[in-house]
């Protein structure tokens, strides 16, 4: 393994150092931006720090088994399966479920996970941790029956120090996850150990968990802290570097301290990097630099810790709203829960993406984790994809909104929960606000006071480059303690896009960002009249009576819960005005539970751009049109209908002076958006044909888009979003599923049962349809299509080869895909 020190040196620049140690108080080293020469010096390979998957070979047993802590307990009927798992997904849809339709529907309850693993040869001289990204919840850990303790939160990420229980040869570790206190969520949480576990193994002196933190911004200035630990029983000398690399690995800049003593206290580092001509991280090119710290004993490698950061700069002007390394833009951001629709709470990279490549097609530049925190790996595609990022971590504090929520631990769990969020995730660049709480009930009371007070010193204890904010709902400052703690940077407002325009009457000097609006209501594909605005519930008492048999709302958009408004409502205020940052639409997916405004069988959200399978709806084009530059020209209703029926024909474009809308070829003539409109609507008599929207710039044709008439289902079609994936046993491949009549048009109102049979190394790893009221598992080899479409996910097995998918309905001609596993 190669170390490579760089000496600075130069006749235009002064190399400046200025180095002491100071115990945990640290010390700083500032190194100049110029770079003359280097040397290189090498050093034995060695064991240095080993983070490995601990997913696989586990049992599971979903029922209470307290005698499964014991290692003579005997598993062997148990089943075998491999994390992250989510036993609720796996569930029957049943009304009656503790969790209730607001909880998805579906069982919670008590489940057991063992699994025998050998401790590494050299684990008496080493530090071997046991990392759980996440489990939910109230999760109870035991190694070789030593009980390690107990992490209540369901979306903290947490770890054990497990070396003393360790012995050679067979070791039994074992999780209780009890998720049996229901209600306890708003929306659908999954159970069990939802997210991936790591087996760490270090060296005795070594950075510590989450130790590094590493701040930068548009000049270049990079400002990098680490924490030492040393777990031995004396003081050691040792030899520290810091290196900066470039995205294609090229070292730029180096920092080499030799004799550094090290007491059994630890150690904090700082230092200061100035790095000339930066690529600066932004959402167009999120580019990103690896800082790599090596501690060195004896000419031998104890630690090796990588940090990764982007080199960015932003602000929030109450005048001016939000900027990106000084360039001006809207946060045009989407709030999501953690489901992944089919696959339930367990995580999964390649569903995670997917959700954020739909996103980020649509136009959506930011993210708001609602309401807890993410998995790592979300944030790590963020970094990744050019998504900025509210981190959020609370629902609720010490007053509850369901009776087994959060408010039972957060006395004592807020402080080491929120601590650790920030600990956790404080260097992905991605990530621009801290937000400690969603619509919390301490702000009608002056309990909020103190509270956010707290709060927010926790965060800027531990980062004071992100500005904190929460979700507020009180719009009179007098009667919002939250606001009155005067401890928050930004206001952020859920819903009233009236009161937007005067946000700066009212909080004179205060930065404003909508965090949560709209809570439109849609249905993929279903539509009934278009002509009026309709709010459902009408408030919070009143019985929902104005839903229909279809359980469905419509895909014009012109329904929103009472407290909402429609997209268009609330785009066309947000971006009026500049002192408004951004906002965060509620939702970018629809979700499991939380089925508002209907009662059972409704099980999942109305409020997505996107239905629950991934399927865009209507509403999504009208985003795309407004916040991208790519031409888009969308028309809609489907055109299946009644003879003479009045019809209600929209369409939403941008780059584009004009849309003209024929019928069998006839002219209806030609609209342009005024004022504020976001969409052109024409009112056409029904007959059977083709409905043909042309956009046209300057007399010049943009865009043509075609909807026909689709007579009786006749055959199946099948599209891949990815052809090849890996063969790592994690990998998906999402299949939509379409139905088809002979001349290839998608049947509109198609509702076949469809078949699934899968072939090769691959496996169903879930079906959907986006039908909010749909009752079929999520877990089979069948689903009905839903106003012509389903979905079937692919999931790769480890051996490489090819997953080939059949899909029979009958009277229907069937089709295959075969995707390739590499």
């Amino acid at each position: 393994m190669l170390l490579v020190s760089m000496i600075f040196a130069s006749r235009h620049c002064e190399a400046r150092s200025n180095l002491r140690t100071r115990g945990l108080d640290g010390y700083r080293t500032k190194i100049a931006s110029c770079l003359a020469m280097t040397t290189t010096t090498v050093y034995p390979t060695t064991e240095t720090r080993t983070r490995t998957s601990f997913n696989k070979d586990w049992k599971f047993f979903l029922g209470d088994e307290p005698g499964a802590k014991s290692p003579a307990f005997i598993d062997t009927k148990w089943r075998k399966l491999t994390l992250p798992h989510d036993w609720s997904i796996e569930g029957k849809l049943d009304e009656k479920n503790p969790a209730k339709p607001e909880g998805g529907g579906l069982p919670t309850g008590i489940g057991w996970y063992r699994k025998e693993f050998t401790a590494p040869a050299n684990f008496a001289s080493r530090l071997i941790t046991i990392e759980f990204d996440g489990v939910y919840k109230n999760s109870e850990v035991w190694v070789n029956g030593k009980y390690l303790g107990k992490r209540p939160y369901g979306y903290a990420s947490f770890s054990y120090e497990i070396s003393k229980f360790l012995k050679a040869g067979k070791n039994i570790i074992a999780v209780k996850v009890d998720n049996s206190a229901q209600p306890d969520s708003r929306w659908y949480s999954g159970s069990g150990i939802y997210r991936n576990v790591w087996l760490t193994s270090t060296a005795k002196v070594a950075v510590a968990k989450w130790g590094t933190f590493v701040t930068a911004d548009q000049s270049g200035r990079v400002e990098f802290q680490a924490q030492i630990q040393n777990k031995t029983l004396k003081m050691q000398t040792v030899v520290i570097t810091n290196s900066v690399f470039t995205a294609s690995g090229k070292l730029i800049a180096n920092a080499i301290q030799q004799n550094v003593k090290i007491d059994t206290s630890g150690l904090e580092i700082d230092r200061v990097f100035d790095i000339k001509d930066p690529v600066l991280w932004s959402v167009e090119n999120p580019y990103q630099y690896t800082l790599v710290t090596k501690i060195v004993q004896d000419g031998k490698i104890l630690d090796s810790y990588e940090t990764k950061f982007g080199i960015r700069s932003f602000n929030f002007d109450v005048k001016k709203g939000f900027s990106l390394n000084g360039k001006p833009m809207k946060l045009l951001g989407v709030c999501l829960h953690h489901d992944l629709g089919a696959l339930g709470a367990a995580v999964n990279v390649r569903a995670m993406e997917r959700q954020l490549q739909i996103m980020k097609e649509m136009g959506v530049n930011a993210i708001r984790t609602a309401h807890n925190p993410p998995a790592p790996e979300f944030l790590d595609l963020c970094d990744k994809m050019g998504l900025l990022v509210m981190d959020e971590a609370f629902d609720m504090w010490a007053k509850k909104k369901t009776k087994n929520d959060y408010h039972l631990n957060y006395p004592e769990w807020h402080k080491r929960d929120l601590e650790d969020m920030i600990l956790r995730d404080r260097n992905h660049p991605s990530i621009i606000l801290w937000s400690i709480g969603n619509e919390i009930r301490e702000q009608f009371d002056s309990t909020g006071i103190a509270i956010t007070k707290e709060l927010v010193g926790i965060v800027k204890n531990l980062d004071k480059s992100r500005p904190v904010i929460s979700a507020l709902t009180e719009t009179d400052s007098t009667k919002n303690f939250i606001y009155q703690a005067k401890a928050l940077d930004i206001y952020g407002l859920n819903y009233n896009h009236k009161k937007y325009a005067d946000f700066p009457k009212n909080y004179p000097g205060v930065k404003f960002l909508a965090t949560e609006t709209t809570s439109a209501l849609e249905t993929r594909g279903f539509y009934d009249t278009a002509d009026t605005i309709r709010r459902w519930p009408r408030d919070g008492k009143t019985k929902f009576t104005e839903g229909n048999k279809e359980w469905s709302a419509s895909s014009y958009d012109n329904v929103s819960a009472y407290w909402g408004s429609t997209h268009e409502e609330t785009w066309k205020e947000a971006k009026k005005y500049d002192h408004v940052s951004g906002l965060f639409v509620w939702t970018g997916f629809d979700y499991l539970g939380e089925p508002l405004p209907y009662p059972w069988p409704a099980r999942s959200s109305y409020f997505g751009i996107v239905d629950l399978a991934g399927f865009p709806k209507d509403s999504y084009y009208m985003y795309q049109s407004e916040w991208t530059s790519k031409p888009v020209l969308h028309i809609l209703p489907h055109w299946n209908w009644e003879t003479g029926k009045s019809v209600e024909v929209w369409a939403y474009y941008n780059n584009a002076d004009e849309v003209e809308l024929y019928l069998n070829g006839k002219s209806l003539g030609k609209k342009s958006k005024q004022n504020d409109d976001l969409h052109v609507l024409w009112n056409v008599n029904f007959e059977p044909g083709t409905l043909k929207a042309v956009s046209r710039k300057n007399g010049k044709d943009v865009l043509v888009r075609e909807v026909r008439t689709a007579g009786a289902p006749a055959k199946i079609e099948l599209i891949a979003d990815r052809k090849n994936i890996k063969s790592d046993g994690k990998d998906l491949s999402f299949i939509t599923v379409r139905i088809l009549d002979e001349a290839g048009n998608v049947v509109p109102n198609a509702d076949n049962l469809v078949d699934f049979k899968i072939e090769g190394n691959g496996f169903i790893a879930g079906v959907d349809n986006g039908f909010q009221a749909s009752l079929e598992p999520f877990k089979a080899n069948y689903r009905k299509a839903f106003h012509g479409l389903c979905l079937a996910i692919l999931q790769s097995t480890e051996k490489a080869g090819s997953i080939k998918l059949t899909a029979n309905a009958k009277g229907l001609a069937s089709s295959s895909i075969t995707i390739t596993t590499k």
